[in-house]
């Protein structure tokens, strides 16, 4: 019984440990920055690099914990990230840090989408829902403590501690795994999709990385837009291969759905706005405002103050008023209240900053949680593996572009304005472009039917969310 009861929390830590790493590293940017020879825009490749080898490894974890067993699995990916995090306090140029970072996302890859195997076969269906409230304390509490914590040894230590904490966690992970999960796996799991598996992780590092490299002078020009029409390539010729694979690696017939369609499709061009969120914010902060980054941790906590308290009301919300009329009209609202984020300009009362924020993070938070939720609203059981690896891939790609996005166009503005020294009124423009992008999602999310996820509305006391909303709460 107290191995049943357990099982969560130490899901749970490991959960924690690969969310407080992704957003503690944020208001960290500058000062990793300057010490390994870079600038902190470049040092977005850090962040890029991270969600893509998410991205590119997702697929294929659930087939590896269903054939060599789920513990083993979660035990491998935490051994993993704890030596990503080595790499990363060790790095001493761009290039050392980035495949730290790519080393990182491949334990990472592993965690969340392994954890839900551990629990829908650990956990009794009864205590599922509360099982998945364990869960998801991570995405609250690891961004929640993160960027402060993030801050604080930033400022007062060095920043390669923050990548060295994860040691201790990672090995009480393990040790704890080990004694009370049980190593679960399918008994029939489906045929591995090897030529799928490549053609995916081709097509989404080539197009997405390509796209991140744009502009940087990282590599040349010839060579980032290889990536790109390789990238390109790959992703055409895996369509093709998918529709005549009985089990690929990424099912794209599950699009046929509406209710699936609407979260992939509006939920990407959503997060593709609001994902550059936790990578400007920081950097607005720190070069605008000239703050430490521990007093930009603190402001950031704002964000994650709002996700939180809107967590109690969501219930009411949508059985009051549905996932459709919920999803576009949240989008347009969450929009506009990303745009107020370009009048933080000096000067600016910090109360207004940190009231934007609260009241931003308040209705994101019920965005993503309705897209999670919505998603598996019309899934048959056999294919909701599949539908999980999809949403996930989809979901950190989209993280990625938002990156891009934010850094390109404080690149652009940068040389529009002739200048090399970052000022607050550069970020503007990336406010008002990424706030437009998450707000057009609302034209795909209008095309659900009227009663979508009516059912799940009805009968949830509170919506269960999914391990992947861990991520969407980072940029919250």
């Amino acid at each position: 019984m107290l191995a049943k009861r357990i099982v969560p929390l130490i899901v749970a830590v490991a959960l924690f440990m690969e969310n407080m790493d992704s957003t503690v590293i944020a208001t960290s940017l500058p000062a990793i920055a300057a010490d390994i020879g870079t600038s902190p825009l470049t040092l977005k490749l850090a962040v890029t690099s991270y969600l893509l080898s998410l991205a590119v490894f997702i697929p294929v974890s659930g087939w590896t914990a269903d054939r060599f067993g789920a513990r083993t699995v979660f035990r491998g990916a935490i051994a993993v990230f704890m030596l990503g995090s080595i790499g990363c306090a060790l790095s001493g140029s761009l290039s050392e840090f980035v495949v730290a970072r790519i080393v990182q996302g491949i334990g990472g890859a592993m965690m969340t989408p392994v954890a839900r195997l551990i629990l829908v076969r650990s956990v009794d269906r009864r205590e599922l829902i509360n099982a998945m409230v364990w869960v998801t304390l991570p995405a609250l509490i690891g961004p929640l403590i993160g960027p402060a914590l993030g801050g604080f040894i930033t400022t007062f230590i060095s920043w390669h501690w923050i990548f060295l904490i994860n040691i201790p966690i990672g090995l009480a992970g393990i040790v704890l795994a080990t004694i009370f999960i049980e190593d679960v796996r399918a008994q029939t799991p489906d045929p591995f999709d090897p030529l799928g598996a490549v053609l995916a992780g081709l097509g989404i590092g080539g197009l997405a990385f390509g796209g991140s490299l744009l502009g940087l002078n990282f590599l040349p020009t010839s060579v980032v837009l290889a990536l790109i029409v390789v990238g390109a390539g790959a992703a055409y010729a895996y369509v093709l291969h998918a529709r005549r694979t009985p089990a690929p690696v990424l099912d794209l017939s599950l699009l046929e759905i509406p209710t699936m369609r609407a979260a992939v499709v509006g939920g990407f061009i959503y997060r593709s706005g609001i994902g550059a969120m936790p990578f400007l914010l920081p950097l607005l902060l720190q070069l605008g405002f000239n703050l430490t980054a521990f007093q930009s941790g603190l402001i950031t906590l704002s964000n994650v103050v709002g996700a939180m308290g809107m967590k109690t009301v969501i219930p009411f919300i949508l059985r009051r008023y549905g996932f459709r009329r919920v999803l576009v009209v949240n989008a347009l609202i969450s929009a506009v209240l990303v745009a107020a984020c370009a009048t933080f300009t000096p000067g600016v009362s910090f109360a207004w900053i940190v009231g934007v924020l609260i009241v931003g993070g308040f209705f994101r938070s019920l965005e993503f949680t309705s897209l999670n939720t919505i998603a598996y609203a019309d899934v048959d059981n056999r294919r909701m593996s599949r539908a999980t690896s999809l949403v996930a891939v989809a979901q950190q790609v989209s993280i990625s572009v938002g990156v891009a996005i934010g850094a390109l166009a404080v690149d652009l503005t940068l040389w529009a304005r002739g200048r090399d020294t970052i000022t607050a009124a550069d970020f503007q423009p990336a406010y008002l472009t990424i706030a437009v992008i998450a707000a057009c999602a609302c034209f795909v999310f209008a095309r659900m039917p009227a009663d979508a996820g009516a059912e799940l509305a009805r009968r949830s006391a509170a919506p269960a969310a999914s391990p992947t909303e861990a991520t969407d709460q980072r940029m919250g």
